[in-house]
C-alpha cells in the first residue's frame, strides 16, 4: 500500500497507503471530538504564543502525535487518525487568521473593547471561505507531482511509522509538563522572570560646529533573557540562525537606537523631572522604545514584507495564473466514484461562496453603514480572498505551511483595500474598520487554505476521503470561531489588570495585527508617523542590500522586547549545541533525524505547556484572583537553573534518542 515515488505529470496513478476499496472506520464520532479538543486547545496556544512572541508553531504534528496517542488506546484506525489531524489541526490557522488582524481594530482604535459578534464572524466567514476555495482546487493541486508538500510527507510518514509502534508523544507530555510547572513557579514568584538594570552615561558635551554644542546623557538598559520555556521552544525551532536574526533586531533597538536616543533627549528628560523626583530610566528608555524605535520596526516590516513578497514573485505570479485554469479543471471533474476522489459537491461549494459572500457584505454594511464601500470591500475580499487562497495553497505545497507569508499576502491586501475607502471617501473609524475586516476574512481564509491543503496532501498519501476531511474542517472552523475570541479577551484583560495596556504592549506586542493597524491608519486618515516609518524602511533597504537572510525577523525582532529576542535566541543556541554534538558524534542520517524529530517535540511541548498555564494564570487575571506569592522580590539567580535544565532537556534527551546506526531511518521532521 506504499506510495509511488513521484514522477512526471502523466506518470503512474497514485496509490494511497489505504486503497479507496478498503472500508474502514474514519469519519467517526470519537475521531472528530478528539479533533474539535484539540483544535481549541492548540489555537488557544497558538494565540498566545503569537500575541506574545509574534509567531506560531505548526500544529499538524502536534496534532498528529497527539491523535495517534489517543487513538492507539481507542484501537483507531489511521483514517481516524488522520481526521483527527485534520480536524485538530486547523484551529492553529483560525487562531493565526485572529492574531494577525483581530487585535488590529483594537490597537487602530476603531474598538473600546473586544467584540465577540465581530471577531467571531469574522474569523468564521474567512474560515469557511478557505475550506471552500480549497475544494475548488483540490483535485489539482494535491495531484500536481512538481509541488512536494514537505511538511504533508512528514506528517503521513508519522501516521504511517505509528502503525509500527510508538508515536512520540511521551515525549510531548513531558515537556508539556516541565513547560507548565516552569511558568507555574515563576507566576507564583519563586523566581524572577527576567532581570534588568541601567546603566548610566556620564554627562558630556557633542560638539557641532559653530558653536553649537549638545549636552548628552541617559544610559544603556542591560536585560536578560526572559524565563519562557516557550520562547526557548521557538528558537530551537527556528534554530540558531533564525534566533540570532530576531537578537540582532533585538541588540539594534536596545543596544543602538534607545541609547543614541536617550543620549540626546536624556536632558530634557531631566528638566521635566519634578524637583527631588528620582527618575525611572528604565521606565523612559521603555517609553522611547515604545513610541520611537517601534514606529520604526513597522517600516522595516511593511518594507520587508513586500520584499518577501517581490522576491517570490514568480511563485505568487504561478499561483495566480494556475488558480483560474484550477478551477476550470476542477468543476470538469464531476463527482468521482473512488472514495479517495469524492469532494463537497460543486454546486455546493458555489453556493456557500455566494452565501458567505454576502455575510460579509452584511458585516461591513455593519461597519461601515454604507452599502457602496460595503459592496466594493466584499468583492475585493471574495476577488482576493480566492487568489490568496490558491497561492497560499501553492505556497504550502513548495515550502510549507510553517513557511507560509501569510502576513505578507494580508498586508498587501490591507493596501489595496485602504487605498479603495480612501477613493471611496471613507476616512476615520468606518475606513479603517472596513480595510481591517477585508483584511480580516482574507487572513483566516489564507491560513485555513495553506493549513487544509496541506491535510488534504497528507489525506491523500494515507487514503483518507476529501470530503469527510472538508466536513470535519467545518466543524473545526465553526467551533474554533466560537471560542478563539476567549484566549484574547483573557490575554487582553489579563495584561490590562496587571498593569499593561493590552494589545500592542510589552507583554502582548502583537506585532503583526500593530502593523495592519499602522498601515490601514496610516493610508486611510494620515496618522502613521511617516518620519520614522520611513527610517525604518531605509533601515529594512540597508538589511536587503547586505543580504541578510530575513530582514522580516530583524524588524521583528526590533518590535519585540529584549528580553523576549533574548530568551529566543537562547534556544537557537541550544539548537545549535545540538547540531555541534550531532557532528561530533559522527551520526548518520538516520540518528540525525531520530534527534531532530525528538528534540522538536520536546520544543513543542515546552511551548504547548507554559501557553496554556499561561492562559490559566491570564484567566485568574481576568476574574481579579490574584494567586499567592511565594516571595515578594523574587531573585533571578534561581532562574539561571531554569536555563540550565532546559538546556539539559533539549540537548541530552534528543541525543540520547539518536539510535544505533544501524537503525532504519524514521521520517523527517520538516519545520
Amino acid at each position: 500500500m506504499a506510495e509511488d515515488k513521484p514522477g512526471s505529470p502523466e506518470g503512474p496513478k497514485h496509490k494511497p497507503y489505504v486503497a479507496a476499496d478498503v472500508k474502514m472506520k474514519e469519519f467517526t464520532l470519537r475521531a472528530i471530538v478528539i479533533g474539535l479538543i484539540l483544535s481549541v486547545v492548540l489555537g488557544a496556544a497558538n494565540a498566545y504564543l503569537g500575541l506574545k512572541a509574534g509567531m506560531t508553531i505548526a500544529a499538524t504534528y502536534p496534532a498528529a502525535v497527539i491523535g495517534m496517542a489517543v487513538l492507539r488506546l481507542l484501537r483507531g484506525s489511521i483514517l481516524e487518525e488522520n481526521i483527527t489531524r485534520t480536524v485538530g489541526s486547523i484551529g492553529e490557522s483560525v487562531a493565526a487568521g485572529a492574531i494577525f488582524t483581530v487585535p488590529a481594530f483594537m490597537i487602530a482604535g476603531v474598538w473600546t473593547e473586544l467584540r465577540y459578534f465581530e471577531a467571531t464572524v469574522i474569523m468564521f466567514l474567512g474560515g469557511i471561505l478557505g475550506i471552500l476555495f480549497v475544494t475548488l482546487l483540490r483535485r489539482v493541486m494535491v495531484e500536481d507531482r512538481e509541488l512536494p508538500y514537505p511538511e504533508s510527507v512528514a506528517a503521513a510518514e508519522i501516521h504511517k511509522a505509528g502503525r509500527a509502534g510508538g508515536t512520540g508523544a511521551a515525549y510531548l507530555f513531558l515537556a508539556g509538563i516541565v513547560g507548565a510547572l516552569i511558568l507555574g513557579l515563576r507566576e507564583l514568584k519563586l523566581f524572577a522572570g527576567s532581570w534588568s538594570h541601567f546603566v548610566p552615561f556620564s554627562k558630556s558635551t557633542v560638539k557641532l560646529g559653530g558653536g553649537l554644542n549638545v549636552q548628552g546623557t541617559g544610559g544603556l538598559v542591560l536585560s536578560s533573557p526572559g524565563v519562557s520555556p516557550a520562547y526557548m521552544g521557538v528558537g530551537y525551532i527556528i534554530g540558531p540562525k533564525l534566533a540570532s536574526l530576531n537578537f540582532s533586531g533585538g541588540l539594534l533597538a536596545w543596544g543602538l537606537f534607545v541609547p543614541l536616543l536617550l543620549y540626546f533627549l536624556g536632558p530634557a528628560i531631566e528638566a521635566s523631572a519634578a524637583p527631588g523626583e528620582e527618575l525611572d530610566w528604565i521606565a523612559k528608555a521603555t517609553a522611547v522604545w515604545k513610541f520611537i524605535v517601534r514606529p520604526m520596526a513597522v517600516g522595516g516590516m511593511l518594507m520587508s514584507a513586500c520584499f518577501t513578497l517581490w522576491r517570490m514573485r514568480n511563485s505568487l505570479i504561478g499561483g495566480l495564473s494556475r488558480s483560474i485554469a484550477d478551477v476550470k479543471k476542477a468543476a470538469a471533474g464531476g463527482n468521482q466514484l473512488e472514495r479517495t476522489e469524492r469532494d463537497l459537491r460543486f454546486n455546493w461549494v458555489v453556493f456557500g461562496v455566494v452565501l458567505c459572500a454576502l455575510l460579509t457584505c452584511a458585516l461591513y454594511y455593519h461597519f461601515t453603514g454604507k452599502f457602496g464601500s460595503s459592496a466594493v470591500a466584499t468583492l475585493v475580499m471574495v476577488i482576493a480572498g480566492f487568489f490568496f487562497a490558491a497561492v497560499s495553497g501553492y505556497l504550502v505545497g513548495l515550502i510549507g505551511s510553517s513557511n507560509n507569508p501569510i502576513s505578507g499576502l494580508t498586508l498587501s491586501t490591507v493596501i489595496v483595500a485602504a487605498l479603495l475607502m480612501v477613493l471611496l471617501g471613507e476616512k476615520g473609524p468606518t475606513g479603517i474598520a472596513a480595510v481591517l475586516g477585508v483584511a480580516g476574512v482574507i487572513c483566516v481564509s489564507a491560513a485555513v487554505a495553506g493549513e487544509m491543503l496541506q491535510d488534504l496532501k497528507v489525506g491523500h498519501i494515507l487514503g483518507g476521503t476529501p470530503w469527510k476531511m472538508q466536513v470535519g474542517d467545518i466543524f473545526g472552523v465553526l467551533l474554533a470561531s466560537a471560542v478563539m475570541y476567549f484566549p484574547l479577551l483573557v490575554l487582553y484583560t489579563g495584561d490590562i489588570k496587571s498593569g499593561g495596556t493590552g494589545f500592542g504592549s510589552p507583554a502582548l506586542p502583537a506585532p503583526q495585527a500593530s502593523l495592519m493597524a499602522y498601515v490601514s491608519q496610516g493610508i486611510v486618515d494620515g496618522e502613521m508617523a511617516w518620519p520614522l516609518i520611513i527610517v525604518g524602511v531605509l533601515l529594512a533597504i540597508v538589511f536587503i542590500l547586505v543580504q541578510v537572510r530575513s530582514p522580516m525577523l530583524v524588524c521583528v525582532g526590533m518590535y519585540l522586547s529584549l528580553d523576549t529576542t533574548f530568551a529566543i535566541f537562547i534556544g537557537g543556541l541550544i539548537r545549535g549545541i545540538v547540531d555541534k554534538l550531532i557532528e561530533k558524534n559522527k551520526l548518520n542520517a538516520a540518528q540525525k533525524a531520530r534527534v531532530e524529530n525528538n528534540g522538536v517535540l520536546l520544543a513543542s511541548g515546552l511551548i504547548a505547556g507554559e501557553a496554556l498555564v499561561g492562559l490559566v494564570f491570564a484567566g485568574l487575571n481576568f476574574y481579579d484572583l490574584k494567586p499567592p506569592a511565594i516571595f515578594d522580590a523574587p531573585s533571578f539567580i534561581p532562574s539561571l537553573f531554569v536555563f540550565v535544565i532546559i538546556g539539559l532537556i533539549l540537548t541530552v534527551i534528543p541525543i540520547r534518542n539518536a539510535g544505533r546506526p544501524d537503525d532504519p531511518a524514521p521520517p523527517s521532521a520538516v519545520f
